[in-house]
Parts: structure tokens; sequence; C-alpha cells
């Protein structure tokens, strides 16, 4: 029965061998110590009790999953039914591969290797294998404690020391402890990848732009919609040189010219939206004023579309509450009794020249 379940242990471990290894970016290759102790379950063809051992191993870690090592060790059985003790002193070769490594880490395990065995006073050189599982507890990255259960077949030839076989089948039970020599690698930490630094980004200067194409560069122009072309004040607003005698809403004819200029841009732009902005001098009251400079935007329309229908042309009155001259003289009510263009509904503040 010991037999079978040995030989079913060897072949587990042998499949277990033959498992491709997987890459791992950190290889933990140092050399190590490995001291160990030993119980042996021998098989009935030995005809002795259980015994015990020790011994010490010298191994190197080759990457994730494969170890390799020698060992040397010293076991010995007690004799059963006046058979005689056994003493056993070998050494093996073993290959190690390990499922996974972290603070548990499987393994199983081949070994070949010989084994002299001296048994009622006579003693014979073997050939011995083994193959086991087992699996280490990581304590530190300097102590790791080991244990594996191993099958392990004795062929000892011709040296006939126990009548009527020389092969014997034993279970070996190894409890011990492994010491790698320096520190365990890490992995590196990867510096930070540095941003690249934002690609300045040309900006124009204002001064040499002139995006409505009104003759007044972009940094000056409070009016960036205005018509090429247009006459303009200096701050780049569409002015129309319209006044107003005061309290009155009737458009003076030496003011024709000027609007038919106007009339003859809006034609070129029926695509603009367009406000007429009627304005008063702080004379009178409010009401009054608001209503008076609807009239004066009303008049204003009337002569540009000249009865034709235009619905990109509004009207709207301010009164006073625009003006851009005083309102202390007469001089300065003259300019504000005004009418001026809005484009686009970008608020204006237009200066008349």
């Amino acid at each position: 029965m010991l037999k079978r379940h040995l030989l079913a242990l060897a072949v587990m471990s042998s499949l277990g061998l033959v498992q491709a290894a997987q890459a791992s970016d950190v290889v933990d290759d140092r050399w190590y110590v490995a001291p160990f102790g030993t119980f042996v379950q021998p098989g009935g063809d030995r005809n002795s009790d259980n015994g015990w051992g020790g011994g010490m191993a010298f191994g190197k870690m080759i990457d994730e999953h494969f170890n390799v090592e020698v060992k040397g060790f010293y076991q010995g059985l007690d004799g059963a039914n006046n058979n005689g003790n056994w003493d056993m002193t070998g050494g093996t070769a073993d290959v190690q591969y390990f499922i996974t490594r972290g603070m548990i880490s499987p393994y199983t395990v081949l070994g070949l290797g010989a084994m002299n065995s001296s048994h009622n006073g006579g003693s014979g050189v073997g050939f011995i294998g083994e193959a086991g599982a087992g699996l280490t507890f990581e304590v530190s990255d300097n102590f790791l404690i080991r244990s594996d259960v191993r099958y392990r077949y004795n062929q000892n030839f011709n040296a006939n020391l126990q009548p009527g076989t020389n092969e014997f089948h034993d279970m070996v039970i190894n409890l011990g402890f492994v010491i790698p020599f320096g520190p365990k690698p890490t992995a590196a930490v990867a510096e930070p990848t540095p941003m690249p630094e934002p690609t300045p980004v040309a900006v124009a200067d204002c001064s040499t732009l002139d995006g409505d194409n009104d003759g007044v560069n972009d940094c000056n122009d409070q009016c960036p919609t205005t018509l090429a072309g247009a006459q303009v004040s200096v701050v780049g607003c569409w002015i129309v040189d319209v006044k107003f005698d005061n309290d009155k809403a009737i458009i003076k004819p030496e003011y024709f010219g000027n609007l038919d200029n106007v009339a003859k841009r809006i034609q070129e732009h029926p695509e603009m939206a367009i406000e007429i902005q009627g304005h008063t001098s702080k004379t009178g009251g409010f009401k009054h004023n608001m209503a008076l400079s609807e009239r004066r935007a009303l008049a204003v329309k009337k002569y540009l579309v000249d009865g034709t229908h235009s619905p990109n042309l509004t009207t709207r009155g301010y009164g006073w509450t625009q003006p851009i001259d005083t309102n202390d003289t007469e001089a300065g009510r003259a300019n504000n009794r005004r009418v001026q263009l809005q484009v686009d509904g970008q608020p204006q503040q237009p200066l008349n020249q």
C-alpha cells in the first residue's frame, strides 16, 4: 500500500516539474544554505522501524519557478524483528519547481543521487531517486521555513544487504529552514516620466491685427464686427453723422450724403443684423426723451430702407442714458442728440467725429 501511494506522489511531482515557467519582472537568484531534519518511514522490504536523520543543502534560486541544489544527509533506522539497524549516508542533486512564489510558496521536487547503506555488518553504495512536494513559508527576506514529503527509490544493485531484494521504497519527511545570502532583489521604482513642456503658442500682437478691416487695430477696436469700409470712430465703431435739433426727429438735408453711404453698405451686406440707436441730450423728462430717441432712430431707418423691407434692421431708443459728451453745455448736448449703429448685437460706445 505504501509503495502505491509513494509512486502516485512521484508521478504528480514529475508532472508539476514540466509546467512552463512564467517570466517575472524581478528574479530572486540568490544562493542559500538549507539545514534540515528528516523523519523516515521505510517500506516493508527493509524490515525496520521508523528512523530519523538530518542533513544540509546548498542551492541557488534560478528564476521565478526553479531552484537547484545539492544536499547531503545521514539517516538511521532501528531494525525490526532482530533484523539489525540501518545507517544510510548519501546525497542528491535536486530540482525544485515553485508553482508560485510569495509568503507561502508550494513546490514540487525531483532528486537523483547515491546512498551508502550499512546493515548487519555489510555495506553497499546504491542509486536513489526522490520525488515529492512541499512548501516554504517566508518569515523574512533572509529566513524561510521549509518542509516537504518525498518518495524515495533505492536500488542497491548486488550489495545483498537484505535477503531477497536490493530495491527499497521509503517515505521521507524533511523539515528545516532556508537562509539566502544577500539582500532580496526588489523591483526598481520607475521614475515618473516628466510631462513634456507645453509648446509655447505664439500669440499675435493685437496691434498688428484688424479683424473687421475697418482701419482700427484689434487692441483699440471696441466694435470688432463693423463692416469694412464703413465710417468709424477712433475706437472702431460705425458712426452716422446725423445730428438733430433740440426736441426734433427730422433729418436735415446736410446729412443725406452720409446716410446714402450707409444705405449702400447695408445693401451690400443684407445678412448683417444692425440696430439703429437713437439718443437725446438730457433736457426735458425721461419718458419724453425715450420716445424722442425712438422717433429719431425710426426716421433714420425709414431713410435707409426707403420703403423696402429690411428684417435685419431694427430700431431702439436710449434717451439720455448713453451720452458721449457733457450735457452741461449746448455744444455737448448737440453731440448727444445723435443716431449710431450697432452691428450683430455687439455693444458699442462709439464716439462721433
